[in-house]
């Protein structure tokens, strides 16, 4: 900067010189107005010409050289090289701090922002950067609220009209006070002018009542007259869903004798899960509601304990067989519930069910979902144990089979090892821990490895299709790998556990069975893969045959490769059948009245060790051949071991007969 002496700094500044060895007729003030502001590091020059002489720079005060810079209703503050505006009390810009460029100050609508600022019986009414509260009509300012300016919730005191005028109403009236307000109303022998029976002063007055203007209504009369008696007898109200019966005596109450039946549409599904106030619902009994819910109201007020009891025939959603209960709203249960006191079954069949009540409320008919009766439990537990029991004898027997072994050897082999050994470990699994409910983390673990090792016979079956299909299709190179074999038999189950486990780990154990839920349909994580695997299995399998088919029917087939292929063949697909069909059994035996499927299931899921020891090994004639090599030596050595036993015996009897004969010689 020229001709300037001192720091810059930053801001608005204002360039200056003293008067000494300024340009000939040039004055100081003319000096400070001939010069220029300049920004930090920027050059610039008096026109002046003073050279050599102290010079500098100094703040500006914005706020004093130019009053009114931030407005109307804003304060001013000035700073070290510039300054800001802030608005008054009652005033807002777009933000806090300001300048004259960036924002003015608007009056604040208090009344809008906060409509509740005053309190109750008060309004409010905005001013230019204020606002005032004032009680509505009808009410006054406690004493308290000296001034309502600005006030807020003030105390507004009801005006009792009645005690500062009192004969506000005239007379022949009566004065009522209420909150806000005031009315009037005639005293006996008077009526109101307005035609109303409460009114304000001003709106009418009382006069005398005139009874000579009026005649006697006998029609209307008679026909009252007729309802002074109160019926008797039966009484029957229907729907489409319901039927009431009851008596007239039951029903009649104070005046009119009046009897109502409503009937909800889709009432029983929203109220299908309130069952806490059932006598056995603490024991783990579950229900359903199999009918419509319906409502009976009459005139009589005393229906708690009716001498009579109320008769409900409900024809029931669908044909049903099982325990029936009958029930009724409890509005005194905890957030309201179904409950069976005070109503009894009177009569039941397949479709329709008569209900007695001695009280009076909403109704409806459940059905009590029992578990499998105790007889049939214990027919199913003696099966499953004695069942799984066996299969793990065979599954073991069929693992020590294809890895001591070495002529069946193979990618086959290796296959049906490794499906012995999931199905070994899933059915000791499910003998010792299916019911061991009590802890809720074990019992997770235990559906989860379930899981795990069911899917996992299901991918090793599936590897087997697809391994039979190589054998025919291709001629060079038809083993699997084994990594391969690895990652699809084990490694895809761990992935739809692993994802299962993540999206609802709540899932695996009820309070039951140490198995899925089928809660939020969480089953069909497993029966899902499940479909889809014997798909693809089924698939390869058709495949195979229509391959073998078109072998057999060539020129020259192979037929002892293909005789081979195809026991391989249809082995692989009873396998499938056996299994298959166990889970089909056990996805349908969760529905009501599937006894059967709860056999068949227990059977198929108990014999299956068994079932899979006699296809790959007893109907196998390359395992039938090393069972068999294997007993002839156990069977030879054992003869061996005898022979020379008594070898060893005749030897030393000899030598004891020729040892006697020479002593007697």
């Amino acid at each position: 900067m020229k001709n300037t002496i001192g720091d810059i700094v930053q801001g608005s500044f204002l360039c200056y010189a003293v008067a000494i060895n300024a340009k000939q007729g040039a004055t100081v003030p003319q000096v400070n107005m001939l010069s220029k502001h300049i920004e930090p590091e920027e050059d610039g020059e008096f026109n002046t010409g003073a050279v050599g002489q102290s010079s500098g720079s100094y703040d500006m005060d914005e706020c004093t050289i130019s009053q009114g810079i931030c407005g109307n209703n804003a304060k001013c503050y000035n700073t070290n090289g510039s300054y800001y505006c802030q608005c008054e009390h009652g005033y807002r810009a777009k933000s806090f701090n300001f300048t004259s460029s960036t924002g003015q100050c608007k009056d604040i609508n208090e009344c809008i922002e906060e409509p509740k600022i005053c309190g109750l019986n008060a309004e409010c009414r905005n001013t230019i950067g204020s606002y005032s509260c004032s009680c509505i009509s009808g009410y006054n300012p406690g004493p308290e609220a000296e001034t309502v300016q600005q006030a807020r919730n003030i105390t507004c005191v009801d005006i009792d009209e009645c005690s500062i005028t009192p004969d506000i109403c005239g007379q022949n009236a009566y004065c009522r006070n209420t909150n806000g307000h005031y009315d009037c109303q005639c005293q006996p022998g008077f009526i109101s002018t307005s035609g109303n029976t409460s009114f304000t002063n001003g709106t009418g007055k009382c006069v005398d009542l005139k009874c000579d203007q009026y005649t006697l209504d006998t029609a209307t009369l008679q026909i009252l007259k007729s309802f002074s008696t109160q019926p008797q007898g039966s009484v029957m109200l229907s729907s489409e869903h319901v039927k009431l019966d009851t008596q007239w005596e039951t029903t009649e109450g104070y005046g009119f004798t009046s009897i109502c039946l409503v009937s909800y549409n889709h009432l029983e599904s929203s109220t299908n899960n309130s069952f806490h106030g059932m006598s056995n619902f603490s024991q783990g009994m579950r229900y359903k509601l199999v009918s419509k819910v319906v409502s009976a109201k009459v005139s009589n007020p005393n229906t708690a304990h009716l001498e009579k009891p109320i008769f409900l025939t409900f024809s029931l959603l669908k044909s049903k067989k099982g325990s029936l209960i009958c029930v009724y709203w409890d509005e005194k249960l905890s957030g309201g519930g179904w409950s069976e006191k005070g109503c009894s079954v009177s009569e039941s069949n397949g479709t329709h069910t008569i209900c007695s009540c001695t009280h009076l409320s909403s109704f409806a008919v459940l059905m009590a979902l029992y578990d499998i009766e105790e007889k049939f439990q214990q027919q199913l537990q003696m099966i499953t144990w004695v069942g799984l029991s066996l299969s793990l004898v065979c599954l073991f027997l069929c693992i020590i089979t294809f890895s001591c072994f070495r002529s069946i050897k193979g990618t086959r082999n290796t296959i049906h090892l490794n499906l012995c050994i999931s199905l070994f470990a899933a059915d000791f699994i499910f003998l010792i821990g299916i019911t061991k409910t009590e802890s809720m983390t074990g019992c997770g673990i235990a559906a989860a490895l379930l899981h795990f090792l069911f899917l996992s016979a299901f991918c090793w079956m599936c590897l087997e299709g697809v391994q039979l299909y190589r054998m025919v299709v291709l001629v060079f190179h038809t083993e699997l790998k084994l990594a391969c074999m690895l990652a699809a038999g084990y490694g895809i189950p761990i992935v739809i556990v692993g994802i299962s486990a993540a999206v609802n780990w709540s899932g695996y154990g009820t309070e039951k069975y140490c198995w899925l839920s089928r809660k939020d349909h969480f089953i069909w994580s497993f029966f899902g893969p499940v479909c889809a695997i014997i798909a693809v299995n089924t698939f390869f399998f058709v495949l195979t045959i229509q391959k073998l088919v078109e072998k057999f029917s060539s020129l020259n087939p192979e037929l002892s490769n293909l005789q081979k292929i195809k026991t391989f063949t249809v082995t692989a697909i009873a396998q499938l059948c056996i299994l298959g069909l166990m889970w089909i059994f056990g996805c349908f035996m969760f529905q009501e009245g599937t006894i059967a499927m709860v056999y068949l299931f227990t059977i198929f899921n108990s014999l299956q060790g068994v079932l899979v020891f006699l296809m790959h090994c007893l109907l196998t004639k390359q395992v039938r051949n090393e069972y068999r090599r294997l007993l002839t030596s156990i069977c030879s050595e054992k003869k061996y071991s005898e022979f020379s036993s008594n070898q060893s015996s005749k030897s030393q009897a000899s030598k004891s007969v020729q040892h006697t004969g020479e002593s007697k010689m």
